[in-house]
């Protein structure tokens, strides 16, 4: 059990954080560091990933989290259609988001009833002002 533990560490998981190509035009100060706080890990290529992303098993998961959530919204490549930026406010009214299983490790994602609404309120005039670029026919893109 132990050997097969160590074997599968040698299996490659990318933990890459791409060139921000063009930041979203925040409303406010307090917007950007509330999604900052609950949302950048995921939503962005400005990822802090934690020491346990480095251990198999958990860090496929969370390599795949990180993948599906840049794909589905990427506050760091607002030039890039963003299939889900329109669904963002009720994600997270709805609880849907930050995920559970990352909000037990990081807990500070964990944003009071008032900083979630602030949050909410914030990115309807921030994507008012600054909505991403449409997508042009096609497929959406995948990374």
């Amino acid at each position: 059990m132990v050997g097969i533990f160590i074997l599968i560490q040698l299996i490659p998981v990318s933990r890459e954080n791409p060139a921000v190509t063009q930041e979203i035009q925040w409303n406010s100060a307090e917007t950007e560091a509330l999604a900052r706080e609950a949302c950048f890990d995921c939503h962005s290529n400005e990822t802090v990933w934690p020491w346990y992303s480095y251990v198999a098993p958990v860090s496929w998961r969370i390599a795949g989290h990180v993948n599906d959530g840049r794909r589905r919204l990427n506050f760091s490549e607002w030039d890039q259609p963003n299939e889900d930026a329109d669904e963002i406010i009720k994600a997270i009214t709805s609880g849907e988001m930050p995920l559970r299983d990352y909000l037990l490790m990081h807990p500070e994602a964990r944003l009071t009833e008032e900083g979630t609404q602030a949050l909410v309120d914030g990115l309807e005039q921030t994507l008012a002002n600054d909505s991403p670029v449409e997508r042009q026919g096609g497929p959406p893109r995948r990374d």
